[in-house]
């Protein structure tokens, strides 16, 4: 009978402890593979046993599956089946790189597009489990942009798209008290430059908790300098992370929201698309699907928050908010719900402020 060590939130599986047996034994080196770097998957594919695939690192940093917070994957196109979950992926010197963990394919067999977790994030997992018997994961606090692109670069005066742009600040948590705003943009962690938000996410995670973290932002096309004490994730946040108006609009301008109807928020449409009280703006009741909202990922159930940065009190504000934007596109700061059931949370959209011919 194996008896766990700890269990690691979300969805891992836990390390155990049984009786020595005769195994492979790998180091594990904390180097990241590059591309075209060759490596061999080590498995059980199909019960065939002790089987060996070779190919190469097609990407590193591979993540937004939906699996959980915490993606970092290493894509290979080193032959993956069932069977080869859990096994190593190896380089050419036998040294242990990743963790086969998964393929994308449509027919349920191997594509060319595998996925393993890397061995340094697995051996620190492996670690805290061993030392403290659970994972505990640093928090901030942030809500983070889940993709960046040039058109949200350019509404936020931002040189590139390398760096993570902040959604959401939780109340009294460490990045609150630290000073951060919605908007600001993350381009360093202690030192090391942010690509973008996954990185972030998970260097925050691995922080230990009530170590000092010291952060670049931008904020307004200005860098600032803020430090925040690093606190533990809380318990439970993985299971959370009327009237309308049809626009009556103005039919001689441009519009952002042609096609999009809005109504107050009140209690019921809260009890009915799961908004927390805490969230301020009007609900989007109903989009075209040919309008420029909806082609920028607007959908009925979301939340305006803010126009162009600014905070929208109601229906009548958002309506007269949009007729008068200026420009080829507005910034739309929009709530969107958690399709599995948790908390739901802010993005940041561009929607083309232009007529459809």
């Amino acid at each position: 009978m194996q008896k766990p060590l700890g269990q690691i939130p979300p969805r891992t599986s836990p390390c155990s402890k049984s009786r020595p047996t005769t195994c492979l034994q790998l180091p594990l080196p904390t180097a990241t593979k590059s591309k075209s770097d060759a490596v061999l998957a080590l498995g059980n594919p199909f019960e065939l046993g002790r089987t060996v695939t070779l190919g190469i690192v097609s990407g590193t940093g591979r993540g937004g599956f939906g699996i959980n917070a915490y993606e970092d994957f290493i894509q290979t196109d080193a032959a993956i089946n069932m069977g080869n979950s859990g096994g190593p992926l190896v380089d050419a010197q036998g040294r242990l790189v990743g963790v086969n963990t998964m393929i994308f394919s449509r027919s349920g067999g191997f594509s060319g597009v595998g996925f393993a977790v890397p061995s340094n994030l697995a051996r620190y997992v492996m670690d805290r489990l061993i030392t403290e018997g659970k994972v505990t994961r640093g928090y901030l606090g942030l809500r983070l942009q889940p993709d960046m692109s040039p058109d949200l670069a350019r509404e936020f005066n931002l040189p590139d798209i390398n760096g993570a742009l902040v959604t959401m600040v939780e109340p009294s948590s460490p990045a609150a008290k630290a000073g951060f705003k919605e908007g600001d943009f993350v381009t360093d962690f202690n030192g090391k430059k942010v690509t973008e938000m996954r990185q972030l996410r998970l260097m925050v995670s691995q922080m230990p908790p009530g170590s000092k973290v010291n952060m670049k932002v931008v904020r307004d096309g200005k860098e600032r300098n803020l430090t925040a004490t690093v606190a533990s994730m809380p318990e439970g946040l993985f299971a959370r992370e009327g009237r309308t108006r049809s626009g009556n609009r103005n039919q001689s301008g441009s519009d952002a929201l042609d096609g999009v109807e809005v109504t107050d928020l009140d209690a019921q449409a809260r009890r009915q698309f799961n908004i927390p009280s805490s969230v301020r703006g009007v609900l989007v009741t109903s989009i075209e699907e040919d309008s420029n909202s909806a082609e920028a990922g607007l959908r009925t159930g979301d939340v305006i928050v803010e126009i162009n940065r600014q905070p929208v009190t109601g229906a009548n504000d958002a309506v007269t908010m949009s007729e008068k934007a200026k420009g080829d596109r507005i910034l739309l700061r929009v709530w969107s719900a958690d399709p599995r059931g948790g908390s739901g949370g802010t993005r940041y959209i561009t929607v083309d402020n232009t007529k459809r011919k």
